[in-house]
């Protein structure tokens, strides 16, 4: 049987944190070789809101080369930039022409970004999911591995292509979202009642090559609470969140039961001084990989080139069909 294909992206608009390595990308290494895995750094995105060009650049490649330190292994999954392939653009804006600005109005990802300064945003951060719904269409994907926030844009990709196959031909693969449970939301440090992002302060998150005594630091200074018990209770957030993490980056096969077990007795000081070192250890070889990687400028370049010449016919016969139903050229 083939294999099911998979599509996913993560925006170069500032660096990976270990949100992103827990909720996507350390799922995405472990089921590399289980699915058909196409991996996209969606600059298209980033450019939605203001960017500096130069660094933009740099951060892109920045991305790529975190996804293999991590261990996306480059020979059996296609990592390409978005912009290198033109079709996403070019169906973006037939789906553009397709998509009821009434579904566009109920994405609340775009209230969230834009709160009163909705009238200055670009209009390409309006139509932010018209692009992500061709990111994953041009593909036949069968399912798009996200975390719980992104599930609407992907529900909105499924009702696109069928207003598509609908109204035109059944052009479309109608994708699933694929959501995992375990790290699907890591929380800040700071806010627990907040998801950990790149939009929050320093102290609200651990990125992927902080320094171990930042790490630390950091670490340290999460939210607790008044108790005294370290036990995996929701109605305490900020404790919950760092047995959350506790627990995801320990053996497999540890249970809440024996995390709990280990830490009885032992207060928040204890909790947090096994996090921080759990978590420098975790992330050491990935920045020694990705560092090694940096040495050969010309190494992340020809695997973003081999990456986009490996898709490219799939995307290039998924828009000549589109254009085709709907009567263009």
């Amino acid at each position: 049987m083939a294999k099911l294909r998979a599509f996913s992206g993560i925006q170069p608009s500032g660096d990976l944190h270990l949100g992103n390595y827990l909720g996507a990308i350390r799922n995405w290494v472990l089921e590399q070789h289980d699915r058909e895995n196409i991996f996209c750094v969606v600059d298209l995105h980033a450019i939605t809101l203001p960017q500096d060009p130069k660094l933009l650049h740099k951060r892109i490649r920045d991305l790529a080369k975190i996804y293999i330190a991590c261990g996306i292994d480059p020979e059996s999954v296609a990592i390409f930039v978005q912009s290198h392939i033109k079709e996403h653009a070019e169906l973006a804006w037939l789906f553009n022409c397709l998509t009821p600005i009434g579904w566009l109005n109920r994405m609340t990802q775009f209230k969230e970004k834009t709160g009163d300064r909705r009238d200055q945003s670009s209009a390409g951060l309006f139509v932010y999911p018209a692009l992500m719904a061709a990111d994953i269409l041009l593909y036949q994907a069968d399912g798009v591995p996200v975390g719980e926030d992104q599930k609407q844009h992907v529900e909105l990709t499924r009702d696109i292509a069928e207003k598509f196959n609908r109204e035109y031909a059944p052009v479309f693969k109608v994708p699933q979202p694929w959501i995992k449970e375990d790290g699907a939301r890591v929380m800040a440090l700071d806010d627990p009642t907040k998801k950990m992002s790149k939009s929050g302060g320093p102290n609200n998150l651990i990125y992927m090559l902080d320094d171990p005594d930042v790490i630390v630091k950091r670490i340290k200074r999460a939210v607790t609470d008044t108790g005294t018990t370290v036990v995996f209770d929701s109605q305490r957030p900020g404790l919950f969140n760092l047995l959350e993490i506790y627990l995801l980056l320990s053996k497999p096969g540890t249970t809440k039961e024996a995390v709990e077990e280990h830490f009885a007795g032992k207060g928040y000081g204890a909790l947090k001084s096994e996090l921080a070192e759990l978590v420098v250890e975790t992330l050491k070889p990935v920045q020694q990989k990705y560092h090694e990687i940096s040495e050969d400028p010309n190494y992340i370049e020809e695997i973003l080139k081999r990456g986009a010449d490996r898709v490219r016919p799939i995307a290039a016969r998924t828009l000549d069909d589109a254009k085709a139903a709907m009567g263009l050229g």
